[in-house]
């Protein structure tokens, strides 16, 4: 017991460094759980374009952002591209790497629920003279985002937040960086892991608290 009572008694003073950590997560997280949403409704748009060469584009890319690891792309980034004259920062690198992966998954799940949405309505609203931009603004994007909102792109979210752990390997200094170094100076490992184990899994509960709570007062009435 007197050694959870001296370690709870290190987390106090590393206290501060650990808030900090959580912040940057939380930043890392909240952006790329954004951009990654956009930029996958950009490519989700250019998936249904009328051209196929355009639709083949799209699907390579999507192929090739899920066929490849996260981490080998951070990696190209942040290591690969300095000896070429170009240094990112690794909020930058992980920004840029996480959009290009989550937007590629939120197109995959848009897809699925675009196959869900009657046909009728679509031709309906091409009968009536709207352009296929028109049509996907006004019909087939807001259904496919109520359709594909909860749970996929809930768990995407959720996703983000536990793949952000990753980044500290390019030297971005998130909540799972802090936890190292608290490890490393009193190497209680078993113990600082359990804390980071529990405040990622309080964050997850409130991820899915919340999209529980959309569902109810938003998503629901909407279907």
């Amino acid at each position: 017991m007197s050694e959870w009572l001296a370690f709870f008694q290190e987390v106090l003073e590393y206290g501060p460094a650990l808030l900090a950590g959580l912040g940057n997560t939380l930043l890392l997280a909240v952006t790329i759980t954004c951009t990654g949403l956009l930029a996958g409704i950009v490519v989700f748009y250019l998936t249904i374009s009328p051209h196929s060469v355009t639709r083949r584009l799209t699907d390579a890319y999507i192929s090739f952002f899920i066929g490849t690891p996260l981490i080998v792309l951070l990696f190209l980034m942040y290591y690969g591209l300095p000896p070429l004259g170009l240094r990112l920062s690794p909020l930058t690198v992980a920004i840029i790497g996480f959009t290009l992966n989550v937007a590629a998954y939120n197109t995959r799940y848009l897809r699925i629920a675009y196959h869900g949405i009657d046909p009728g309505e679509l031709e309906a609203a091409r009968a009536q003279g709207f352009t296929h931009l028109e049509v996907f603004r006004l019909v087939t994007l807001p259904q496919a985002l109520r359709m594909a909102a909860v749970p996929a792109l809930t768990n995407q979210a959720i996703l983000n937040l536990k793949d952000s752990s990753v980044v500290f390997l390019i030297q971005y200094t998130e909540f799972f960086a802090q936890v190292q170094e608290l490890a490393a100076s009193n190497f209680q490992y078993f113990k600082a892991y359990l804390l980071a184990g529990l405040v990622y899994l309080l964050l997850v509960s409130f991820i899915v608290l919340l999209a529980r709570h959309l569902e109810r007062t938003v998503l629901r009435p909407l279907l």
